[in-house]
C-alpha cells in the first residue's frame, strides 16, 4: 500500500454525509499536507459543483460508478482506504467491497443494515483476511462511539479488577441547537432508504437477534441471546432520567458490540465471555417536563416495536410495505440543513459491572450533529487512521470499529471533536 498515490478516497461524495466527509478531509489536509485524498462519484461535474457548495475543493475528483466494475477496480487500486457512502448498502455495497479486496484496499462504510453486514462477513471475511484487508462496517454514530466506549470499559475491568464484564449500560444524552426542531434534524433520506432496504431484505428478522454478527460456535451466540435480549420498553435511570430506545434503530449497536467482544477475545487468545448490553437515549428534565419525556420515550418505543414486527412479517407483506416506504419516504438527498449541523452536543456514558459487582466507567463528549456532522468526522478520521502504517492493529477480515482501530486510536478522535475518557 505504501506505493499507492492516494491515502483515502471518499466514494459517494455528492451525498448528504459524503460531502461532509470530504470537508473534514480537506480540513485535516490543511493541518497535514502529507494527507493525500480524493473525492469520487458517478458524475464528476456534479461532484465538483456539490463540493463547491460546501466550500470544498478536492485535490482530485474521480469518476466511479457502481454499475461499472472497472471504474471501481481502478479507484481501489490507487487508494489505501476507500470510504464508501453509496447506499443503501444492501443494494449497492457489494461491488465496492469486492473491488477493495481484489486490489488490496481497506474498506469502510456507514451501513446500519445488519442483514447486509451478516452476509458480508459470511462471503468476505476469509478473502479479506487472505488479502490483508480490513472491511470495517457500521462506522458512524452507529456504532463506532459505543463500540469503542464499551471496549474501553471492558479493558479497564480486566486491567483493574482482573475480571470480564458481566453487564454494561450505555446512556446517550443529546442537546440540540436553539430554535424549533425540523423534520430533517432527525432521520435523513439516506437513513430512511436504508431502513426500507433492511425491511425488504430476505432475512430481515435477523436484525432483532443480538447475536446476529457472531458465529454459533462454543455456545457464545447462545449466551449472548440468553443474557442480552434487546429491550425496547421505556424505563427510568437511577437519577430520574427517562430512558428511551436508541434512534434511529435499537437493533444496530448490540450486534456490533457483541461481535467486538468476540473478536477482541480471539485477538487476545482467550475465550469470549458474553455480557448483558443495554443502551438508551436519556431524556432529562424536571417534573414539569416528565409527561412530555415519557410520551417521547413511548413514541420511540412504539416505533421500534413496529420495526420489529415488520422484520418478522410474512415476506409478501414485508416486501410490499418496504417498497411503499422506499417510494413514498424521503429520498437519499434529503437531510439536515447546513445551519443545523453545528451547535449540537452529545455525551455517552458506559457503566460496566463484573460478576463480583466491581464497576468500570468510561465517558465520551462530542460536538456536532451526531448522525451527520459527527458521523462524517468519525468516518474521515477512521480512513486517515487505517491509511497510516502502524496506527491500528495488524488484523484483517470483516471487523468492527473497535477490533479494527483498537483503543490506541481513542486520542486521535479528538480531531473529530470526540473526547473519550476512562477512569482516572
Amino acid at each position: 500500500m505504501s506505493e499507492r498515490d492516494l491515502d483515502v478516497v471518499v466514494f459517494g461524495a455528492t451525498g448528504v454525509t459524503g460531502r461532509r466527509v470530504a470537508a473534514y478531509l480537506a480540513e485535516r489536509a490543511t493541518a497535514d499536507p502529507k494527507l493525500r485524498w480524493a473525492a469520487a462519484a458517478r458524475d464528476e461535474t456534479k461532484l465538483e459543483r456539490t463540493l463547491a457548495e460546501v466550500g470544498v475543493r478536492a485535490p482530485e475528483t474521480i469518476a466511479a460508478d457502481i454499475s461499472s466494475p472497472p471504474s471501481l477496480t481502478a479507484l481501489a487500486a490507487r487508494a489505501k482506504v476507500v470510504l464508501d457512502l453509496v447506499g443503501p448498502y444492501t443494494l449497492y455495497g457489494r461491488p465496492m467491497i469486492q473491488a477493495c479486496i481484489a486490489e488490496g484496499a481497506h474498506y469502510v462504510d456507514l451501513t446500519g443494515e445488519l442483514p447486509f453486514v451478516r452476509q458480508t462477513i459470511a462471503d468476505f471475511d476469509g478473502p479479506a483476511k487472505a488479502a490483508g484487508v480490513k472491511i470495517v462496517q457500521v462506522c458512524g454514530f452507529e456504532a463506532l462511539p459505543p463500540d469503542l466506549l464499551v471496549a474501553l470499559v471492558a479493558a479497564q475491568a480486566r486491567e483493574r479488577h482482573g475480571e470480564a464484564l458481566a453487564a454494561v449500560d450505555v446512556e446517550v444524552t443529546i442537546s440540540s441547537p436553539p430554535g424549533l426542531p425540523r423534520p430533517s434534524d432527525g432521520v435523513s433520506g439516506g437513513t430512511f432508504q436504508s431502513l426500507a432496504a433492511v425491511a425488504g431484505a430476505e432475512d430481515a428478522a435477523v436484525i432483532t437477534d443480538p447475536a446476529v454478527l457472531v458465529a454459533d460456535d462454543a455456545g457464545f451466540a447462545a449466551d449472548v441471546r440468553r443474557l442480552s435480549p434487546i429491550p425496547l420498553a421505556p424505563r427510568r435511570s437511577a437519577d430520574g432520567a427517562v430512558l428511551a430506545p436508541m434512534a434511529p434503530a435499537a437493533f444496530i449497536n448490540p450486534g456490533v458490540i457483541h461481535r467486538s467482544n468476540l473478536l477482541l477475545a480471539q485477538a487476545a487468545g482467550r475465550p469470549p465471555e458474553a455480557f448483558r448490553y443495554r443502551e438508551a437515549i436519556a431524556l432529562r428534565g424536571g417534573v414539569v417536563s416528565l409527561p412530555v419525556r415519557l410520551a417521547a420515550a413511548g413514541a420511540l418505543s412504539a416505533t421500534q416495536a413496529g420495526v420489529r414486527s415488520l422484520a418478522h412479517a410474512r415476506p409478501a407483506l414485508r416486501g410490499s410495505l418496504a417498497g411503499a416506504l422506499a417510494r413514498f419516504g424521503p429520498s437519499s438527498g434529503f437531510g439536515p440543513a447546513a445551519d443545523r449541523l453545528e451547535n449540537w452536543g452529545w455525551q455517552m456514558c458506559a457503566i460496566g459491572h463484573t460478576s463480583s459487582g466491581r464497576e468500570s466507567v468510561a465517558r465520551l463528549e462530542a460536538d456536532g450533529h451526531p448522525g451527520y456532522l459527527a458521523t462524517a468526522r468519525l468516518l474521515g478520521e477512521t480512513g486517515i487512521l487505517l491509511a497510516e502504517d502502524g496506527a491500528t492493529p495488524t488484523v484483517a477480515g470483516c471487523l468492527t470499529p473497535a477490533a479494527a482501530l483498537g483503543l490506541q486510536a481513542l486520542e486521535r478522535f479528538r480531531h473529530a471533536r470526540l473526547r473519550f475518557s476512562g477512569e482516572s
